[in-house]
């Protein structure tokens, strides 16, 4: 067996107090397919960072073969030292990596390269940093969350990518559906130590809980034995004394491999705090329109939410998810049109963006505001922090800065603020944002028991599946089409799922000066060869060469007669090999045909 081209043995790093990584072990060897699992805080980015050769570990190793190539996707990239993108992108490129690569990347993820940085979304900066990342084309891939702030066509494209890819990969993801699509090894960081299951992750959960279940009993156990050590020890110490000395020696550790026992984190608690019924139709728009800069957002919509109902909001990035919320919500004035909310329709929002958050505000006064210690959960007074432990925090980080939180712990904070407000309709904005996935089932399973009505903006497949009763797309040009069911179930009603949103720029209005003509329209603007197609016009005659190249050598190989009788395997692996290699000539030729056609009509 080849030896893995990288290797972390026995690495503890310790920040602070209790240990956070105590004895983790990760192997990555050749085509790996390997997702990173465990919960927020146990340590995955920082394991992560340890394999990249970011971080020192406090002990054990780390070993890289000689030659290989190893790159890491950060959480929060940082571009600010490159004056545009592209510029980004190639600062990551090797000597002898392929420059038209970073740019296909680039493109296909839907930049130019020439935008700023210091303007860019957060999904921008992370469609650069994966360009960055995948272009090397290196041996080992390390994504921490890669899908975060990206829309459904760029999951799905990075999808796509990354199976055909011959790089191992380690992925960190809350996307269960991305980690089922890719992954074929799971590592669970538990408690600071990894174990390894040589599955995919659609087997992990499963696993995990007979893991659990075992470790459960395996307690149970030592708990009746240190009662019956006890017991002795009350009864039955008149026997012989170099024998009771063992014996209590025995108890004495018994007790301090319980207290030292490092038990699994506990589980997040949630439960939305409701109000009275609202009406039976909660949300009622009626030829609802909207536009900016004269592209439309939402055009002629008629549609009704009932009690009860999930919607699940899906579109593109861009598509105006966000408008299509505030426009049924009534935050958001329509052009045309009406939207008429139910009777005794309570709202609770969560808002995508965590910056909504003060990051110089204690936990304490993020969650109450600054009015004191109690908050009221479903009309019983609580203090805050009893309250918060529910979403795992603990008394000591009462004091703690906002600013400081991770991203997880960011999440679980402003779902805290949110289901603690009394409502009947929950509006959430991309929830699944940083949740680790026992957080994400616990959300999930709130949403299923809600007796109120849900309206949820997501990119999460999965979570979509699990939660939406009917889902509402942009379909492009304002237009959105609700389907019955989940994302799986749109996917099968229209045929394909959410692409990406083709951007127009309007037309300019005309000046008052100008009166209009007629006969004389305005020419179209000419279209050009884009970047793909001027690369393929370039490289396929070299391809076409090499293939031709490659087919004289398997047909002079095939021309010996007795190849058959003396090796029917390499007879038929050349023949084989004959038909794939005449089909990409054929795939090949056809192609470059189209396009020099394509330049000459355009060029001409």
């Amino acid at each position: 067996m080849a030896a893995p081209l990288l290797t972390l043995r026995d690495i503890g790093l310790t920040f602070g107090g209790n240990p956070l990584l105590e004895g983790a072990e990760l192997a990555v060897a050749e085509r790996d397919r390997i997702c990173l699992v465990g919960r927020n805080g146990s340590g995955k980015s920082t394991l992560l960072k340890v394999a990249a050769g970011l971080i020192e570990a406090d002990r054990g190793d780390r070993v890289v073969q000689g030659g290989v190539t190893v790159r890491y996707l950060p959480q929060e990239p940082d571009l600010s030292a490159f004056a545009t993108t592209l510029a980004y992108v190639e600062a990551g490129l090797g000597p002898g990596d392929d420059p038209f690569r970073a740019r296909r990347l680039l493109e296909d993820l839907g930049l130019t390269g020439e935008e700023d940085p210091k303007r860019l979304s957060g999904g921008e900066a992370r469609r650069a940093a994966l360009a960055r990342t995948l272009a090397p084309e290196p041996d080992v891939v390390l994504l921490d969350e890669p899908t975060n702030h990206l829309d459904l066509p760029a999951i799905e494209w990075l999808e796509a990518e990354l199976k055909g890819m011959r790089s191992a990969l380690v992925l960190i993801s809350h996307d269960r559906r991305f980690l089922e699509n890719l992954s074929r090894a799971t590592i669970w960081l538990d408690r600071g130590r990894t174990r390894r299951l040589d599955r995919g992750f659609a087997s992990f959960e499963a696993w995990r809980d007979d893991l659990l279940e075992q470790e459960e009993k395996e307690r149970h156990k030592l708990d009746r034995k240190i009662v019956a050590e006890l017991d002795w020890l009350r009864y039955g110490v008149t026997a012989r004394r170099k024998r009771n000395v063992r014996r209590l020696a025995e108890l004495g550790a018994l007790r301090e491999k319980k207290k030292t026992e490092r038990r699994v984190q506990g589980t997040v608690k949630m439960a939305a705090t409701e109000t009275e019924v609202s009406g039976k139709i909660v949300i009622e728009a009626i030829g609802l329109s909207k536009a900016y800069d004269g592209r439309a957002i939402v055009k002629d919509l008629d549609i009704r939410i009932a009690r009860g109902d999930r919607l699940g909001v899906v579109g593109a990035n861009g598509a105006g998810k966000t408008t299509l919320i505030n426009l049924l919500t009534g935050q958001l004035a329509p052009d045309a049109g009406t939207v008429k909310l139910g009777a005794n329709v309570e709202m609770v929002t969560l808002d995508q963006k965590r910056e909504a958050l003060d990051p110089n505000a204690s936990l304490r006064h993020a969650m109450t505001d600054g009015r004191g210690d109690i908050v009221t959960v479903g009309g019983e007074s609580r203090h805050v922090m009893s309250y918060l432990k529910d979403f795992l925090f603990s008394p000591e980080q009462a004091g703690t800065p906002v600013g400081v939180l991770s991203g997880g712990e960011r999440g679980r904070l402003m779902l805290a603020r949110a289901l603690a407000r009394p409502g009947n309709l929950i509006v959430l904005d991309e929830p699944t944002n940083d949740l680790d996935l026992e957080t994400l089932d616990l959300l999930e399973e709130l949403l299923a028991d809600y007796p109120g009505t849900v309206v949820v903006v997501s990119h999460d497949r999965d979570f979509l599946d699990r939660v939406a009763t009917s889902v509402i797309m942009s379909e492009g040009g304002g237009r959105w089409t609700e389907y019955a069911g989940g994302y799986a179930d749109m996917v099968a009603q229209r045929g394909t799922g959410v692409s990406a949103r083709v951007i127009d720029k309007p037309a300019a209005a005309p000046k008052s000066s100008d009166a209009p003509k007629p006969a004389a329209e305005a020419p179209a603007k000419k279209r050009k060869l884009g970047f793909n197609e001027r690369h393929a016009l370039e490289t396929l005659p070299a391809r076409i060469a090499t293939l031709e190249a490659e087919l004289a050598k398997l047909q002079q190989v095939m021309a010996d007669p007795a190849l058959f009788t003396r090796d029917p395997v390499k007879f038929q692996k050349t023949a084989d090999a004959i038909t794939k290699a005449e089909a990409e000539r054929a795939a090949a030729e056809d192609r470059w045909l189209e396009l020099e056609m394509l330049r000459e009509e355009l060029e001409g």
